[in-house]
């Protein structure tokens, strides 16, 4: 059977490395998840307690495409609570998770063999969800002294479309509105579709992350109830999408999902009414950043990107390896710790870099502290 061309995404090295701590973990090892970006919380309980409720009474079926009145709703007034935007809850698309979202987004705006900008280091399934789009990525290399953030010099004038993540994966860094703002201004003056990822929101420790909704209603924006709700695995997310874009992102859902799950869908109105149960969770990553903040330099993990969100920390190690897959490899096997490999998320530069999640527990994350603390002391002598 053939195969197109476009299908030959590359791996989601992060995955991989899941699979092989996996795998160490059937043979009986102890592993220290630091690889995902997986909160390891479950649902809140009120999402729970009301999926549970609807499970009694509702056959589950499907919901128009655009997903849940109500919920939709619910989004728009959480608009107004964190940012004191007035959204209108029609211009909110639920979605199957954030993945869901990017493929819509990237459907409606843009044209095969269209250019679409994006920051590297970052998330890789935009360039492959692209690539399977037959859209060509284009990376822009930042720089440490940026954030890991694109600015508008950086950009290319022959874009259709820029996408932009605060905080950003891997990094954690944030944008401030003067430079969002100076992003997006950028971009329209050149007829550059923006797309702003806000997948982390809520997940900030000094500052609050600033939404481009609070700029300009021209704007893509996506988000999800995986990270700061800790509902990864019920694949609900959401975009929020100019009016003119609107019937044309409703068609495509109906016709390429249908729609969310009915069912995560029922249980994310309850996270909505979560949120002190959520600080609660962001407190726990708090103390986690602290903790590797204070030793990684200690153990000469000493070029650290500054982690204003998410519950990420990337790491320069070219000093200690040429090669950060072997690297993390040594690692795992080593002391059994699974940390990411640079290379998803720069494809240039990622053979000198790692990614450290802290999605975990404290005690979790402390006991992945003990145990890279002694794989550096072994390997320093």
């Amino acid at each position: 059977m053939r195969q197109s061309k476009r299908g030959q995404v590359e791996p989601f090295i992060a995955m991989d490395v899941l699979r092989m701590a996996a795998e160490a973990e059937a043979a009986g090892r102890d592993i220290v998840h630091m690889e995902v970006g997986q909160p390891s919380t479950s649902a809140p309980k009120a999402a729970k307690r009301r999926l549970a409720e609807a499970l009694e009474h509702q056959p589950m079926g499907y919901t128009v495409a655009l997903g849940l009145p109500y919920l939709r709703e619910g989004i728009a007034r959480l608009y107004k609570r964190w940012y004191n935007v007035d959204l209108d809850p029609a211009r909110v698309v639920i979605t199957s998770g954030s993945s869901g979202a990017f493929q819509l987004a990237f459907t409606a705006l843009f044209d095969a063999g269209d250019k679409v900008g994006l920051g590297e280091p970052g998330y890789p399934s935009y360039r492959q969800i692209l690539k399977a789009l037959s859209i060509e990525p284009v990376g822009i290399p930042t720089e440490a002294q940026n954030r890991y953030q694109p600015t508008p010099e950086e950009i290319p004038d022959d874009l259709q479309g820029l996408i932009v993540a605060s905080p950003g994966n891997p990094s954690g860094t944030m944008l401030g509105k003067p430079e969002l703002e100076a992003l997006i201004e950028h971009c329209a003056a050149r007829d550059i579709a923006f797309i702003s990822d806000e997948i982390y929101h809520g997940l900030q420790y000094d500052a609050r992350a600033v939404s481009a909704l609070e700029i300009t209603d021209d704007v893509f924006v996506i988000n999800s109830f995986s990270k700061y709700f800790s509902m990864t695995g019920w694949r609900v997310g959401w975009m929020v999408v100019p009016e003119s874009h609107l019937r044309t992102v409703e068609r495509l859902a109906q016709h390429m999902f249908i729609c969310a799950p009915h069912a995560s869908q029922v249980a994310a109105l309850g996270a909505l009414e979560s949120i002190e149960e959520m600080e609660g969770h962001v407190s726990r990553y708090a103390e986690s950043r602290a903790l590797l903040l204070e030793e990684l330099p200690k153990m000469g993990f000493t070029r650290i990107a500054p982690p204003d969100g998410a519950f990420y920390l990337y790491a320069d190690v070219s000093e200690l390896t040429e090669d950060s897959a072997a690297f993390a490899a040594e690692i795992l096997e080593s002391v059994g710790v699974a940390v990411t490999p640079g290379m998803d998320f720069d494809p240039h530069r990622g053979k000198q870099t790692i990614r450290i999640s802290y999605a975990q527990s404290p005690e979790r994350v402390a006991e992945g502290v003990r145990r890279l603390r002694e794989f550096m002391a072994k390997r320093n002598g």
